[in-house]
């Protein structure tokens, strides 16, 4: 895994969401890291009505997610059993004691086509094994298409505190060739429910760089999901990636193989995409959210203040997280975990009358990965890193670079942080400090 490509307590008091996300503690290359208990768990629900042509995401769709030969029963039984051993392992890690998860983040798939009483079971077994801190931020992603968005009012007595609605776009014809079930309407109505069943906070995916689209387009987007008073929302350029060559797919990989029609539907898109276009739409968003309120506190996410993504500043911060279900990957501080995609394998080894956790792999992060993912990581917020970065060989060559190409500013308080240009161009300084 990439690592610029991370994006990415029951008994104790969660602190007050953020305002600003604290930048990463800097690690030194020379340090051995060491495992640390999980501060926040990723639940990976791989179920949807339909496979979107663009989606690298474990997804398991059509009669496995509804109807008589469904699987989310089976998986429900498996990932509660894989809750069970990694709670256990992790007691036996580092003790009971540990502190509880401040985050929970329910993701997918369509985390909200599982009734509520499925997701409260869920969140119950989390508590049991991890713990739950106070005032905790439990996260559903969603789909806002009638059929498939949930009933709010159910899932806030779940105990989710917030949810994350995939838009995608507020525009129906981008949302028919995006091959979305929804249609731009139907996000506000789930809005609207969302607000009326007192969730706290909500958060949008939109996509950028849409093949065959326009600026315009893409600026009557942004228009219509402010006017929906969002309290996050997440902007990403569409991006049309090969897991298959990548080698990401085999037995014991985290992605699942390409349809052979998303392959076609891929190859056909990429060249109606547009650079010039997407960091086009990009400026266009850092300000014009910057004017509605909202800030870019990392290169994808704008929040009004208070609702920045507690379960995504983990990562950000490089701090541990545990995960469960397929495709799922975690980090505790030494070293990155991932399961396996495949559901039977999964299903298989946790529902075996012996349970054991499904095959998959982990890489060991050493003193040097370490300190880079640090900085990587750390220029990815707004908060950037010490100015003292700049100094350490061999990374000063890199950082001189970046400034001379106007990629990076120093502010007041002496921190380097990434210009919107540098924000757009950010994987070319990332592969230098490596």
């Amino acid at each position: 895994m990439a690592i610029w490509s991370l994006l990415v307590t029951e008994n104790a008091v969660a602190p007050e969401p953020p305002s600003a996300p604290e930048p990463p503690v800097a690690v030194a290359p020379e340090t051995p890291p060491t495992p640390e208990p999980p501060v926040a768990l990723y639940v990976h629900i791989p179920f949807c009505v339909s496979l979107c042509p663009y989606c690298d995401f474990v997804v398991y769709a059509g009669a496995a997610a509804r109807g008589p030969r469904a699987r989310i029963g089976a998986f429900l039984e498996a990932v509660l059993t894989e809750i069970d051993l990694r709670g256990a392992a992790l007691d036996a890690r580092f003790g009971a004691g540990r502190p509880a998860l401040d985050s929970v983040y329910l993701g997918g798939g369509t985390p909200s086509l599982l009734p509520a009483d499925d997701i409260e079971r869920l969140l119950a077994r989390v508590r049991e094994r991890f713990g739950l801190a106070d005032r905790a931020e439990i996260t559903l992603e969603a789909n806002p298409g009638p059929d498939e968005r949930g009933d709010p009012a159910a899932l806030r007595r779940a105990g989710v505190t917030r949810i994350s609605f995939g838009a995608q776009s507020l525009d129906d014809g981008e949302l028919r060739r995006l091959g979305r079930r929804h249609r731009a309407a139907d996000v506000g109505a789930a809005v609207d429910g969302a607000r009326a069943a007192g969730i706290d906070s909500i958060n949008f995916d939109l996509l950028y760089d849409v093949p065959d689209s326009a600026l315009s387009t893409w600026m009557t987007t942004l228009d219509a999901a402010l006017d929906l008073a969002p309290d996050h929302l997440s902007l990403y350029a569409l991006t049309l990636d090969d897991p298959d060559a990548e080698g990401l797919t085999g037995p014991s990989g985290d992605h699942l193989p390409t349809a052979h029609g998303a392959r076609r539907w891929r190859e056909t898109a990429r060249p109606a995409q547009d650079e010039d276009r997407a960091a086009a739409e990009y400026r266009h968003a850092a300000i014009t959210l910057a004017r509605a309120g909202f800030r870019g506190y990392e290169i994808s996410n704008w929040a009004r203040p208070g609702h920045e993504s507690r379960h995504n500043l983990a990562y950000w911060q490089r701090r541990p997280h545990e995960a469960v279900g397929p495709g799922a990957h975690a980090f505790d501080g030494a070293s990155r975990r991932w399961t396996a995609a495949r559901l039977d394998g999964y299903v298989a080894a946790l529902t075996a009358a012996e349970p054991s956790l499904a095959p998959g792999g982990e890489v060991p992060v050493d003193g040097p990965t370490a300190a880079a993912e640090t900085l990587i990581l750390g220029l990815r917020l707004d908060t950037g890193v010490p100015l003292a970065a700049a100094d350490e060989p061999p990374l000063a060559e890199a950082f001189r670079w970046a400034r001379d190409a106007e990629l990076l500013d120093v502010t007041p308080d002496d921190r380097i942080v990434l210009t919107t240009r540098g924000r757009l161009l950010s994987n070319e300084l990332f592969a230098r400090l490596i």
